[in-house]
């Protein structure tokens, strides 16, 4: 019982990380700058994933491959939770 209880919460958790980071994709092309109470806290919580990966990826031009990486990521944690 225990066991199912926490494999769902870190469903949840990854789901809403794959989430915001897909929200943060979008808000670069709706609200680029990134003001507004909504786009710094997706922006807050989603730098500290994206940071370190962007880091090790060489520069691409304008596109940033990152929210990419980190959502296949989570997405094979997903496979291997389920």
């Amino acid at each position: 019982m225990g066991t199912v209880l926490l494999l769902n919460v870190i469903r949840f958790i990854l789901l809403g990380l794959e989430l915001m980071i897909l929200a943060r994709v979008a808000l670069s092309f709706i609200n680029p700058a990134g003001r507004g109470p909504v786009a710094s806290f997706i922006i807050t919580t989603t730098e500290p994933l994206l940071a370190p990966v962007r880091r090790l990826l060489p520069q691409s031009g304008m596109l940033d491959w990152s929210p990419f990486i980190v959502c296949f990521v989570i997405g094979m944690l997903l496979r291997v939770v389920i």
